[in-house]
């Protein structure tokens, strides 16, 4: 729905606040020419004609800020070649461009923003409205000190950026282990007086009659080791959570944790994780378990905005029969998601479906608010009709030209029992041997993509790494024996590490198990507010290849309003990519080295471990900063071509450039994105955490991203025939 004349009149004629009068003041102060422009300016199009010349005239030998401006497409060359000074040039030329457009704004469920930021500036210097706020005219200020060369971005140095890893130990520091060895047993014993009060005799976990509290407790440390004893007695209610962090939670959070239980927003939080956070707040890691506290504690956003969320994932909209967003046909609606030529996603119908706990900022509320997911896992394993299904899934990836990836995830792919990984496994197996004898039959030019690599995609290494068995392991290492005979050459786990306290002695085993199985881990990380602060994500970075884990993407949290407090804005996500993963940039020389690393998957530790020393770095920065695009894919190519009265910034998204997309995509365009918050806000944010924004200093001026290239480790195997170029399951 478009404002109509009369609600934009209204909105242009509210008042400024006093602060917002102030900040125009030092923004008019600060930019005399600026200032004639918009004093001598009979209306808005004047000022924007007028800001327009003037930035041509006064900025005309920034040449690569103009070429950037006006390409249709760029490339990370482009990019690489833009000083601080450009970024803002592209960003007031754009401002211009885009001045007046109208756009959706999901996270006002719908409303349209406007973006005109000269017009606002023209309004309130000669009537005081426009209805600007301080946020607004603070991104301004920053952005006219960024063109005029006054602010730089913040460049710490190598030590600096270590100085701020150090600030977070991991979990695998002895003082944390002993903390947490202090949550286990306070949980334990809640656990074991539930389990009394319960008297589930007969069942997998009881106490025999006359043991003694010390037997109990020893029992039940054994039980702490199974996987399955964290689902069954899993936290469902506040009440609970709570009793089990010792009633740390103060008023406020309970207040808010009550309002999603009755919103219906489901809790399911195992044991273990809980163990994890803080209770008795140590000197020496202060906010150190926040990103993963994060993840527990819902947020008031969430709440008030459950029932009310919009599916970000378009495959979430798949109609049956209909082509999804990116044009291609699928088998069900349900249990394959595809953006890309080369990979689709398999959901399979079992407990799979299901997590070792919801994430507060999890991609599918939208499914947990429709009741399609829960957390009812006895419902969720497969029945009599799952074997046959599976069968019809299999030849859709037997008869599709280019498909050479699967992405086995859910919910959570080891949710799954053994039994249903195997039975998954080897229906796979035999669809890549039929496969294979179906392409010997055919002339080269017309042969179809073989299946290359196999993926699972789950969190349980960090949120519960008791299930990564060595029954799992073996069944894994089996495959893997099998596969590798008909041609896969890539077998990766795709785990969600948020935090280096994630990082446990537990962890590490099960991380040791899937190394020795011979599949290659890989970390896709959600940069969350807690997770952005200076220092945190590279340190998980250094810890996680302390273990054998590869960084694959760190992503910009997804979702609208619901979202909101874990939101970092883009701006951060670049300034982290420049400023503190750079100094994990792996040389281009040593390309070719990496690229090894999934063909001797066993030796990762030791190969990380080589080429860190070989290479002086303190980890590998193997993963690219993308946000994850509704329907087109993963990218970081965008723009900041507007910003709204409360300071949020419109981006505009291209598809990344470095990969194969559907063809789809020329036709879909780019993609617009209003942000959740406004740098003001995340700053403050981050100053209510403890975190000093001065260390953020240059944070405004990140308006423009590019994507990275893949590094090689990522790279998919050349065929050695000739593929067809040919599309199929494919309608546009």
């Amino acid at each position: 729905m478009r404002l109509s004349m009369k609600e934009s009149e209204i909105l242009d004629r509210i008042a400024i606040s006093v602060k917002s009068h102030k900040l125009l003041r030092i923004l008019l102060k600060e930019n005399p020419d600026f200032d004639e422009i918009m004093r001598h300016s009979r209306n808005e199009t004047e000022a924007l004609v007028g800001v327009r010349e003037w930035i041509k005239r006064e900025y005309a030998r920034h040449e690569e800020a103009f070429r950037f401006f006006k390409a249709e497409r760029t490339v990370r060359e482009q990019f690489e070649k833009l000083d601080w000074q450009d970024y803002a040039i592209i960003r007031l030329l754009d401002y211009i461009e885009h001045a007046g457009k109208e756009y959706p704004d999901l996270n006002l469920r719908g409303e349209m923003a406007v973006s005109n930021p000269v017009k606002l500036i023209w309004l309130a210097v000669h009537h005081g409205t426009g209805g600007a706020k301080p946020d607004f005219f603070k991104d301004m200020i920053e952005l006219f000190r960024q063109l005029r060369g006054e602010s730089k971005p913040y460049n710490p140095d190598r030590q600096k950026v270590q100085e701020w890893m150090y600030r977070y130990p991991s979990g695998l520091d002895p003082r944390i282990i002993a903390l947490r060895e202090e949550n286990r047993e306070r949980i334990l014993k809640i656990l074991i007086r539930k389990i009394e009060e319960r008297g589930e005799k007969g069942q997998r976990y009881y106490f025999d009659e006359g043991m003694s509290e010390e037997e109990k407790l020893e029992r039940a440390r054994e039980w702490w080791k199974d996987h399955r004893f964290h689902l069954r007695y899993a936290v469902r209610d506040p009440e609970l959570l709570n009793e089990m962090l010792g009633y740390s939670l103060d008023p406020d959070t309970m207040k808010i944790l009550k309002e999603a239980e009755a919103a219906g927003i489901p809790f399911f939080i195992n044991p273990y994780y809980i163990s994890l956070l803080h209770v008795r707040v140590p000197y020496f890691a202060v906010g150190a378990d926040l990103a993963i506290r994060h993840y527990v504690v819902y947020s008031k956003q969430l709440v008030d905005e459950f029932g009310h969320i919009v599916a970000w994932e378009k495959e979430d909209l798949v109609k049956p029969g209909e082509p999804n967003a990116a044009g291609w046909i699928l088998p069900t609606h349900n249990n394959v998601h595809r953006r890309y030529p080369e990979v689709a996603i398999l959901i399979p119908d079992s407990v799979g479906r299901a997590c070792g706990g919801l994430c507060s900022s999890c991609q599918r509320m939208y499914d947990f608010q429709s009741g399609r997911l829960n957390f009812n896992l006895e419902k969720l394993k497969p029945d009599e009709t799952w074997p046959e299904k599976l069968k019809r899934l299999m030849d859709y990836f037997e008869e599709d030209n280019q498909l050479r990836d699967i992405l086995i995830t859910g919910g959570d792919a080891f949710m799954s029992s053994d039994r249903t990984l195997k039975e998954l496994l080897d229906e796979i197996l035999e669809m890549i041997r039929r496969k294979r004898k179906k392409n010997q039959g055919l002339p080269e030019g017309e042969k179809k993509a073989e299946i290359q690599r196999i993926r699972f995609g789950t969190r349980l290494p960090a949120y519960l790494p008791q299930r990564i068995t060595e029954e799992l392991a073996s069944v894994l290492a089996d495959f893997k024996r099998k596969a590798s005979k008909e041609g896969i050459r890539q077998f990766l786990v795709q785990t969600h590490f948020e935090s280096p306290m994630e990082i446990t002695p537990e962890t590490r085993t099960a991380v040791e198990r899937l190394i020795r199985a011979g599949w290659t881990i890989t970390n896709q990380l959600v940069f969350t507010a807690a997770a952005s602060r200076r220092g945190h994500s590279t340190k998980l970075r250094m810890v996680m290849n302390d273990i054998g884990v590869l960084p694959y993407y760190t992503f910009t949290v997804k979702g609208y309003m619901e979202n909101n407090f874990s939101f970092a804005p883009n701006a951060r996500v670049v300034q982290e990519q420049l400023e503190e993963k750079v100094i994990g940039r792996i040389p281009e020389d040593h390309y070719e080295t990496i690229r090894k690393f999934p063909e001797e998957a066993e030796m990762m530790v030791e190969n990380i471990d080589n080429l860190r020393n070989l290479s002086g770095m303190p980890f590998l920065a193997t993963d690219r900063n993308v946000l994850n695009l509704p329907g087109v894919g993963k990218s970081l190519t965008f723009r900041a071509i507007g910003i709204t009265r409360y300071g949020r910034r419109i981006l505009e998204f291209d598809h990344d450039e470095t990969r194969r997309h559907s063809p789809i995509i020329r036709k879909m365009g780019k993609v617009i994105i209003i942000e959740s918050k406004s740098i003001q806000e995340y700053l403050q944010q981050l100053s209510d955490i403890g975190e000093d924004p001065e260390e953020y200093a240059g944070l405004y001026g990140y308006s423009v991203g590019q994507t990275e290239s893949r590094v090689p480790v990522y790279d998919y195997p050349e065929y050695a025939y000739e593929l067809t170029p040919e599309f199929s399951n494919l309608e546009i």
